[in-house]
C-alpha cells in the first residue's frame, strides 16, 4: 500500500507540470482573444493597452522581487545599477517589451489570435537564422542536428507563408455543436470573447507586424542569454524586474507620441479594466514564476514544448465562439509551422545533449589523467 501511495505521488508530480503548462497556454489564448475583442469592438488602443498592462505588471514584479527576495541577496552580488547591466537591461526592455509587445498587439488588432500563435512559433526559426548570421552556430551540414534545424526552418517558413497569404474558407461550427450546452455557455461569453468581429482585416499587415515582433523577441533571447552568462550571480527575476521597468518607461514615452488624444487613455470601470488587471497579474506574476518553476523541475526545454498548444486552444475557441475569421488555411499553415517548430526543437535538444555528453567525456578524461600526471611528477 505504501508503494502504491509513493507511485501515485510520483505520477502526480509528473502530471502536475504538464497540467499546469497546458492551463497556462489556455489562459494565454483566452486573454489574447479578449484583448482582440477589446481592441476591435471597443476601440481600445493597443499602445495604451501595452502601457497600462506593463505599468501594473512592472509594479507587481518589483514588489515580488525586491520586497520578498531582498533577504536572499548577498553583498557579493553585482549591483543592478552598474552601467554594463543597465545597457543590457535597456536593450532587453527595448526588444522584449517596447518593440515586441507594441508590434504584437498592433498585429493582433489587424489579424487574429491564431495568426499570433503561428507567428509565435517562428521564434526558433528566427533565433536559428540569427545565430547562423552572427556565426554563433557552426554551419555543419553533416551534423544531423543542424540538418534538423534547417529542415524545421524551411517547414516553418512554408507554414508562415501559407498563414500569411492563404486563408481558405471560413471554419464554421456545426449545428450539433451549436445546440450543445457548452456552446450556449460559450455564446453567452461571446460578448467579451469574440474571436473576431471585424469584417475588414489588414491580414498581411498584421502578419508582418507579428513577424517583426518575433524577430525582436529572438534578438531579446540572444541578449538575455549573453546577460546571464556575463552576470551569473544576479538573480533571474531581478533582471526581469529591472528590464521590465525600463521597457515600460520606453513604452510610455513611445505611446505618448502615438496616442496624443486624452480620450484614448481613459479606461472605464468595465471589462477592459479587468482585462488589463488580469493580463498584468498573469504576465507579471503567474506565468513568469510558473515557467521558472517548470524549467527548474523539468529542464530548460520543457516550457517551449507547450507553445504549439496555443494553436489547439485558438482553434477550439475559434469554432466555439462562432469565429468569422478562423480559416482552414490559417489552421493548416499554423499546424505546419508547429511541425517546423518541433523539428527545430528536436535538433536543439539533441545538440544540447551531445554537448553535455562531450563535456562529461572531457571531464572524465581530464580526471583520469590527473593521477598519471601526479605519478609522473612523483617519479
Amino acid at each position: 500500500m505504501m508503494m502504491g501511495m509513493i507511485m501515485s505521488g510520483v505520477q502526480l508530480m509528473e502530471m502536475l507540470p504538464f497540467s499546469v503548462m497546458v492551463v497556462m497556454e489556455g489562459c494565454t489564448i483566452i486573454l489574447t482573444i479578449w484583448a482582440k475583442t477589446a481592441m476591435t469592438d471597443y476601440d481600445m488602443s493597443p499602445f495604451v493597452f501595452v502601457v497600462y498592462t506593463h505599468v501594473l505588471s512592472s509594479i507587481i514584479l518589483l514588489l515580488s522581487t525586491f520586497v520578498f527576495n531582498c533577504r536572499s541577496r548577498s553583498a557579493t552580488h553585482p549591483s543592478l545599477f552598474s552601467f554594463g547591466l543597465f545597457v543590457r537591461c535597456f536593450l532587453l526592455g527595448l526588444t522584449g517589451i517596447a518593440v515586441s509587445q507594441n508590434l504584437a498587439f498592433l498585429g493582433l488588432s489587424y489579424s487574429s489570435p491564431i495568426l499570433v500563435c503561428a507567428m509565435g512559433l517562428m521564434l526558433p526559426t528566427f533565433s536559428f537564422l540569427l545565430s547562423v548570421i552572427l556565426k554563433r552556430t557552426n554551419a555543419d551540414w553533416r551534423s544531423p542536428t543542424f540538418q534538423a534545424k534547417v529542415l524545421g526552418t524551411v517547414i516553418s517558413i512554408m507554414g508562415a507563408v501559407i498563414v500569411e497569404l492563404y486563408k481558405g474558407p471560413y471554419i464554421r461550427p456545426s449545428s450539433v455543436l451549436s445546440s450543445s450546452s457548452y456552446m450556449v455557455l460559450f455564446q453567452k461569453a461571446g460578448q467579451y470573447l469574440k474571436f473576431s468581429s471585424s469584417a475588414t482585416e489588414h491580414w498581411v499587415l498584421g502578419g508582418l507586424l507579428l513577424v517583426g515582433a518575433s524577430i525582436s523577441v529572438s534578438v531579446w533571447n540572444i541578449i538575455q542569454m549573453g546577460t546571464m552568462k556575463l552576470y551569473p550571480e544576479v538573480e533571474v527575476m531581478e533582471v526581469v524586474s529591472y528590464y521590465s521597468l525600463l521597457g515600460t518607461i520606453q513604452c510610455v514615452i513611445f505611446s505618448l507620441f502615438i496616442e496624443k488624444s486624452l480620450s484614448a487613455w481613459k479606461i472605464k470601470l468595465n471589462m477592459d479594466l479587468l482585462l488589463i488587471v488580469l493580463t498584468a497579474c498573469f504576465a507579471g506574476l503567474v506565468r513568469s514564476h510558473v515557467h521558472n518553476w517548470c524549467m527548474k523541475l523539468k529542464g530548460i526545454h520543457y516550457v517551449p514544448k507547450f507553445k504549439p498548444f496555443g494553436i489547439v486552444f485558438a482553434t477550439i475557441f475559434g469554432v466555439s465562439l462562432s469565429a468569422n475569421n478562423l480559416h482552414y488555411g490559417s489552421v493548416l499553415g499554423a499546424v505546419l509551422t508547429g511541425v517546423g517548430y518541433f523539428t527545430i526543437m528536436w535538433g536543439q535538444i539533441r545538440e544540447d545533449d551531445e554537448n553535455k555528453d562531450q563535456r562529461h567525456l572531457d571531464s572524465t578524461n581530464s580526471e583520469a589523467k590527473v593521477p598519471l600526471l601526479e605519478e609522473d611528477v612523483g617519479v
